[in-house]
């Protein structure tokens, strides 16, 4: 679990974020959304230690990760995976080489023991012959499932996902959301996801936090979502034709 409290941060005379609280709960897909300029992205870096919060903290299962310094920090940055919105993958290096980066720059295991994690977590995700392939032989949603498998590869705690579904067509995307959620809660993470994607927010959004200007404006799950009633949730959340139909 992952607790933000009457977190704020701005730059020079801007605030982007204004006293917001909220927990992100374990073993659930949690989505933070809003629109271009809300905060959502600020939110997030404060949260992996990118932007320093001006006040408020951020814990992590009670750890207050604010009041920590560089080195404090480390043990619970072992414990984040990190999915990267266009996968983010090394180019020069083999699938097998890209899973197992973090494993030789976090870990202490062995040669073998990294190479028996990467082949269980290509394995998870649905690519198990795909070791001495790079990412350029690879198609788009064959990437984001590496990306996935290197996210989970040191078996983190928390796993954050910046707009998972970007360039990936709507069928992909299904697959990208129903392995998220599968591994969510098989391993019992705390997973928050950063998204535009609404298919993505009525599918999979146990508990998504709306921020408007700011300021945590609505929370709930994909159900309530759609019968919020706040004027700026439906106004974010039915702008495109799909969702106007679902609607009615």
């Amino acid at each position: 679990m992952i607790e933000v409290k009457n977190v704020s941060k701005g730059f020079g005379e801007k605030q982007i974020l204004k006293n917001v609280s909220h927990r992100f709960e374990k073993g659930k897909v949690n989505l933070i959304i809003g629109g271009s300029g809300s905060g959502k992205t600020v939110l997030v870096k404060c949260m992996v230690g990118l932007f320093e919060v001006d006040s408020g903290r951020i814990e992590y299962d009670g750890r207050n990760f604010s009041e920590m310094n560089f080195k404090e920090r480390k043990p619970i940055r072992q414990e984040i995976g990190m999915l990267f919105q266009g996968s983010a993958l090394f180019d020069s290096m083999t699938v097998e080489q890209n899973v197992m980066f973090p494993l030789t720059m976090l870990s202490d295991l062995s040669q073998q023991e990294k190479t028996d994690r990467v082949n269980f977590c290509l394995q998870r995700v649905n690519l198990p012959s795909s070791h001495k392939l790079f990412p350029a032989e690879i198609s788009g949603g064959m990437k984001k499932r590496v990306a996935i498998a290197r996210a989970i590869a040191m078996n983190p705690k928390y796993l954050f996902c910046d707009e998972p579904n970007s360039g990936l067509d709507p069928k992909t995307s299904i697959v990208i959301d129903e392995l998220i959620m599968e591994i969510t809660e098989e391993f019992q993470m705390t997973t928050i996801i950063n998204t535009h994607d609404m298919n993505s927010v009525i599918t999979m959004g146990d508990n998504i936090l709306f921020i408007h200007k700011g300021e945590k404006w609505w929370s709930g799950n994909e159900q309530e979502i759609l019968k919020s009633g706040n004027p700026e949730v439906d106004e974010f959340i039915f702008a495109s034709k799909i969702m106007q139909h679902l609607r009615k």
